[in-house]
C-alpha cells in the first residue's frame, strides 16, 4: 500500500519540498535522491492532507488517483 510523503531537501542552499508516492519513508527518500543526487535530505514525513492542500509541495511522482 503506498502513501505519500513530503520530503525537505536543500539543494545549492535553496530549501525545497516534494512530495512522493512510497511505501514507506526511507524508499520516498530514495526516490528524491535517486532523481536529485546533489539534494540533502532534511526530513520525511507522512503527508499532511489538511496543511499540504493549502500549501502544495511539488510531485515527482504521478498521481494514481
Amino acid at each position: 500500500m503506498k502513501q505519500e510523503f513530503t520530503v525537505g531537501m536543500n539543494i545549492a542552499g535553496q530549501s525545497q519540498s516534494v512530495t512522493v508516492h512510497a511505501e514507506d519513508a526511507l524508499i520516498a527518500a530514495l526516490k528524491v535522491k535517486h532523481e536529485r543526487p546533489q539534494a540533502v535530505i532534511n526530513y520525511v514525513r507522512k503527508r499532511n492532507k489538511r496543511g499540504d492542500l493549502r500549501h502544495p509541495h511539488l510531485g515527482i511522482t504521478p498521481a494514481t488517483r
